[in-house]
């Protein structure tokens, strides 16, 4: 069976998710959260998801606070993060591009993300397109910090950055993204030229491996279904 190129990103950090016990998916993300599903599936149904906005994947009473709530109590274990910018120190940008306040470009704002980020430890940033535009040298405005100083308490943070061109881990100590796997069809070359920050290279830089033909079935069959609840367009 042939791959498509999301469902080879909801494979990719579906194996990300493995021992997480509880995987929170916030709005507009319609492959994280299918891979937070496939997850579930392929734990046995050990992991539970939490999908904002869908009537029937989430067991929230008051919404997002409710959320958060459990991030402050240490009982989110995965979230996804995503910016309009994304630099090479983990910090994102989801107000605008410009000078703040005058931005010429303007997003929809941080929301709780600078929250979030300090509290789950398993953030996934997450970015289809892969283009110096969106991969910046430093975002023009810090909504959530990829790092914090040593005296600031911080149990969350940047574990990885998957785009559609590749997949960097997060080095937390040097504060620098790591290349580990290259999507088929991807060069170094390629991904050095549609990048806009410095990154470090793995000792093996792998292709991102594809899923087999009995996860493609899943994908297409169950997962689609139920992704189909807050995302109907994303599942056809």
């Amino acid at each position: 069976m042939n791959c498509k190129p999301q469902e080879l990103l909801i494979f990719t950090i579906a194996r990300m998710l493995e021992g997480i016990e509880h995987v929170a998916v916030g709005v507009s993300s319609p492959i994280p959260g299918s891979a937070a599903l496939l997850q579930r599936s392929l734990s046995g149904g050990t992991t539970q998801v939490t999908v904002l906005n869908s009537r029937n994947l989430q067991t929230l009473n008051d919404g997002a606070g409710e959320l958060f709530d459990r991030a402050a109590q240490g009982r989110i274990g995965a979230f996804f993060l995503s910016g309009g910018q994304i630099d090479g120190k983990a910090n994102i940008n989801l107000v605008g591009i410009g000078d703040y306040p005058r931005h010429h470009v303007r997003w929809s704002g941080s929301f709780g993300s600078a929250m979030l980020y300090y509290l789950v430890p398993r953030v996934i940033l997450f970015r289809e397109e892969h283009t110096r535009r969106t991969l910046v040298d430093q975002v023009d405005f810090i909504s959530a910090p990829g790092t914090s100083p040593p005296e600031i308490y911080r149990p969350g943070g940047p574990y990885a950055l998957v785009t559609g061109r590749c997949v960097f881990m997060f080095d937390r100590a040097k504060a620098r993204f790591v290349l580990t796997s290259i999507h088929p069809g991807h060069r170094l070359d390629e991904i050095r030229e549609n990048t806009g920050f410095a990154f470090d290279l793995a000792n093996n830089i792998i292709e991102t491996p594809l899923p087999d033909d009995a996860t493609l079935t899943l994908l297409r069959g169950p997962i689609a279904q139920e992704i189909a609840d807050p995302y109907p367009a994303f599942a056809q």
